[in-house]
């Protein structure tokens, strides 16, 4: 038995959720612990591209359990659009479970994110203006809507009352904005929870009974560690702890309960939305990144920034979560170029640093120092074992573990499930996977 924390160990939008898909075949219970409709998951099954918001991609799997934990925020119209989706393609969903206390996105939320980065001006964080981090504030408020409110529909009536008011206020002084009718609001969202009733459960005792049963759990984030609320990239940064510790808080668990965790990092680095970037490239090479990657957002369709691998930021992602191995993701990306840069340091005021700087001025200013290494200039992407890759990939890949001082146990070579090589049982297997330091 083995409970794992899988997380993106850079900006996000590192491929977990191809490597979540790939780990849930083990699982017998997914978990999602934080975040909410601002992450999104791209799986390919049998050519079939699904784009996944809130629900875990270990829905694919019809005997794994999938939870949405107390931690996350649920837009319960996107929910039920992503479940009507699963059911239109003839995949089941009768394992998904939602917490009753996990907190709602309102539309009210949406209408003030969307007003709030405007009113920002220059200043604007690069939110997707799906309403998170209002629902986040009014959840540190005491102000919110839980799922268990829309079961029940006096209750609602009694806890939005309020709040509905109090926003109205805000939307028409502060932004000019029409006001939400207070009973049309209670009617859709009344819809919403007799639609999503089956699913609703108390999270934190299903986990705690899955634990007790020695069933494989698997922890699962959205966003970055560099986007984490308290150890990323402040203020460009999510409303929410994706670094592996949320997941006690969102799932309800003690951290004695987390066996390993394994972080997903691409071989190059992406970010999306506003803040410094010192890898970030321009040009052709930036291009050719985004281009071979596909590096568009699965949420809002943006095109991300790309730069070369950040050793630095990677080695404080392994500290913050306390990663056991690696997910190396889109290796493929490389397989063109004939040099290879990776940041193994910044240039600070003159001064060499190979720490994370805890000031948005100071990493702002901070200039990346790079080692090069060859490239391969041939196709990896039909490579489905180690001794398949090139030897300049290898070197690539065993300078990577050494760098971020931790084992790679998962190579990633395109968007294909089988388009995978795996150095080691990343869950059952040693602490130290082959392709380390």
């Amino acid at each position: 038995m083995a409970n794992v924390v899988v997380i993106g160990a850079q900006w996000g939008d590192e491929g977990k959720g191809k490597i979540t898909d790939l780990l849930s075949r083990s699982a017998d219970v997914v978990v999602r612990y934080q975040g909410g409709v601002n992450a999104g998951h791209t799986i390919v099954v049998d050519g079939r591209v699904l784009k996944l918001h809130l629900i875990p991609s270990g829905i694919l799997y019809p005997d794994t359990v999938c939870l949405i934990g107390s931690g996350t925020v649920v837009d319960p119209k996107v929910m039920l659009s992503e479940l009507d989706m699963l059911l239109e393609l003839g995949i089941a969903v009768d394992g998904l479970k939602l917490a009753s206390t996990a907190h709602v996105t309102m539309p009210y939320h949406r209408l003030l994110d969307q007003a709030m980065e405007q009113r920002r001006g220059s200043r604007r964080i690069g939110t997707t203006g799906r309403g998170i981090g209002p629902t986040y504030a009014d959840k540190s408020e005491r102000n919110g809507i839980r799922i268990i409110d829309l079961l029940d529909e006096q209750r609602l009536r009694e806890r939005l009352a309020g709040p509905l008011a109090e926003k109205n206020e805000i939307l028409q002084k502060l932004y000019g904005l029409e006001p939400l009718d207070f009973e049309a609001v209670v009617a859709e969202y009344v819809g919403y929870g007799q639609r999503l009733a089956p699913h609703v459960v108390d999270c934190t005792r299903a986990i705690h009974q899955a634990a007790r049963a020695r069933q494989n759990i698997l922890f699962e984030g959205a966003q970055g560690t560099l986007l984490d609320l308290d150890h990323g990239t402040y203020p460009y940064v999510t409303s929410s702890n994706p670094v592996s510790g949320g997941a006690c808080i969102g799932a309800g668990v003690g951290p004695t309960l987390i066996d390993r965790v394994i972080g997903v990092a691409k071989a190059y680095t992406t970010r999306v939305g506003e803040g410094p970037f010192p890898t970030e490239l321009e040009g052709s090479i930036n291009d050719h990144l985004c281009d071979r990657g596909g590096e568009y957002g699965t949420t809002t369709g943006r095109r991300r920034r790309c730069g070369w691998f950040d050793g630095v930021i990677g080695r404080y992602a392994v500290e913050v979560n306390g990663l056991d191995c690696l997910a190396i993701t889109k290796l493929d990306v490389l397989d063109e170029l004939d040099e290879i840069q990776v940041c193994v340091a910044y240039e600070l005021d003159g001064r060499r640093i190979e720490y994370f700087p805890s000031s948005a001025e100071d990493f702002a200013r901070c200039r990346p120092i790079y080692d090069t290494l060859p490239g391969w200039q041939t196709s990896t992407a039909h490579c489905r074992r180690l001794e398949e890759l090139p030897p300049t990939a290898m070197s690539y890949l065993r300078f990577l573990a050494e760098l971020m001082e931790v084992p790679i146990a998962i190579v990633s070579l395109g968007a294909g499930r089988d388009q995978t090589i795996v150095v080691e049982d990343p869950i059952h297997g040693p602490k130290r996977a082959l392709l380390s330091a």
